[in-house]
């Protein structure tokens, strides 16, 4: 299977089946042989011919009914009439038994050419195109009428069938004859409820449109397949502006995100599936891979900052990184952590994790991830600048050296009145033989940070360290750090100074 389509590719599983978009293409994950495109075409060749006959639903010839506009005299039982009394024609049968003519109330035409159903299935939705009788009345109608979309009822390598009637069997030797089931081009998709669902804001053919899409149910090649029944395909509007900006399937439900808000599909097993419009944070745009689920909540990048959805309203999280505004947002899930790769308003590059049970930021690196991918107890992603595949946890080769970190506390003392000051910091604390720590405190906002303290680990016991900063007003703690320590507590000390000071 080759991949034709330029850009950024999405891969959705269904089943053991791996889907590719933009290409549409499909392979089979648990048989490696079973692979192609979603899409099917086939269109009348050069010197070919397509005929057209009546038939039942299983494709026998219905013959040479009697075509006229009233009953045929003395018919024998089972005897077939073309009523062409109406506008609409319709086939009716003498029935012997009661005496009198029943009408068929489903008719199926057959259309034959080689080849002409070979990349189809039965029940396939399709559009049929070029069919066309070179002459006018009645006949020409109904040849028109075998145009458009239309199921597949039956199929041979040679033939179809569709629902239509015809006067008399006819054999069409010019025109562009052609039968396509095709996938709509979307935006984003996801998998929920054995259906894929996808989206699409945009011009399509010179129409706009701004929908969400259903396939048929456990089939992800049919997206027009219209048979009025609950496993049917699915379009539905929505009636926001905005170009959508990401996709994913929250707690069973297929959710669509734009910036300014959200839509929630309701599946249900009638067919009658339904749209939720949400005004909130929605995703921001270019931080679609942002999406990614830690427990049972969703976590995303708005912008304004990063996320958390629980299924009611979206709430922010990212309150600790300051006025520093990000964009670009690549993230992951790892038991209960989230991961985010974004660039700040300078162009840098940071990976960030969130503890989700403790609702605590870290900066890890400077780590300019393409994808992140959760598998067999690693997390798995893609470094921009080599694009080799990384491990976050340390799987596969790892680095033996220490690994550097710091961690800054916001500011201390500011909310002490009557000239109160901290007079002592104590660090309840753990270092593994050969970790190193540094603790440096910033004054009153002074932008210079000097190093008060510094402790080698020796051996595997907790130990307090303490600190006597100067008086100042407030103050801001950083710990810097070489290998592994465990951080229990930092106590402070409070002192009452004078009226003046």
């Amino acid at each position: 299977m080759t991949l034709t389509k330029d850009g950024i590719k999405q891969i959705v599983s269904m089943g053991a089946y791996a889907v590719f978009f933009p290409d549409k293409k499909y392979l089979n994950t648990a048989d490696l042989s079973d692979y192609g495109s979603l899409e099917a075409s086939w269109s009348l060749p050069e010197g070919g011919s397509v005929q057209y006959s009546l038939c039942t639903v299983t494709g026998e010839s219905y013959g040479t009914p009697s075509v006229q506009a009233t009953a045929p005299q003395n018919p024998e039982a089972g005897a077939l009439w073309i009523d062409t009394s109406g506008d609409v024609h319709t086939l009716q049968q003498w029935s012997a038994s009661s005496g009198m003519w029943v009408q068929i109330p489903t008719v199926y035409t057959k259309i034959s050419a080689a080849g002409i159903g070979a990349g189809f299935a039965e029940y396939d939705g399709v559009e049929i195109s070029g069919c066309s009788y070179a002459g006018t009345g009645a006949l020409s109608a109904q040849i028109d009428a075998l145009n458009g979309q239309k199921i597949l009822y039956g199929r041979g390598d040679d033939y179809v069938i569709i629902v239509g009637i015809l006067d008399q069997a006819y054999t069409q030797t010019e025109g562009a004859v052609t039968v396509k089931r095709t996938v709509p081009d979307m935006d984003f998709v996801c998998e929920a409820g054995n259906r894929l669902w996808g989206c699409k804001y945009g011009l399509v053919n010179g129409e706009t449109v701004n929908e969400i899409y259903a396939c048929k149910l456990g089939d992800f090649k049919n997206w027009n397949c219209f048979l009025g029944i609950s496993t049917d395909s699915w379009v539905g509007s929505v009636g926001t502006d905005g170009q959508f900006t990401g996709a994913i399937t929250h707690l069973g439900y297929p959710v669509f995100f734009k910036e300014n808000g959200m839509h929630k599909v309701y599946p249900s097993s009638s067919g009658a599936h339904s749209i939720q419009d949400t005004a909130c944070r929605g995703v921001e745009k270019g931080c679609e891979k942002s999406l990614a689920i830690v427990g049972e909540v969703l976590y995303y990048k708005a912008r304004s900052g990063v996320c958390a959805y629980d299924g009611s309203l979206p709430t922010e999280i990212s309150s600790a990184f300051g006025e520093e505004v990000y964009g670009n947002a690549v993230a992951g899930a790892f038991g209960n952590r989230y991961y985010i790769s974004m660039e700040d308003s300078a162009g840098s590059w940071h990976l960030f994790a969130y503890d989700a049970a403790k609702g605590i930021w870290h900066r890890e690196d400077g780590t300019h991830a393409d994808a992140f991918c959760a598998c067999r107890g690693e997390l798995y992603y893609i470094d921009h600048d080599s694009g080799a595949i990384r491990t976050e946890f340390g799987s596969g080769e790892k680095d033996t050296a220490p690994i550097q970190w710091m961690a800054e506390t916001g500011l201390l003392g500011t909310d002490e009145p009557d000239r109160k000051y901290i007079s002592r910091l104590t660090i309840r604390m753990a270092l593994c033989v050969g970790s190193r720590v540094v603790f440096k405190i910033q004054y009153d906002s002074s932008g210079v940070w000097e190093q008060v303290f510094s402790v080698t680990g020796s051996n595997l016991r907790s130990f307090s360290v303490p600190i006597r900063p100067r008086r100042c007003d407030h103050l801001r703690l950083r710990i810097e750090g070489e290998g592994d320590a465990k951080i229990f507590s930092i106590a402070k000390t409070i002192e009452i100074g004078s009226d003046i000071g």
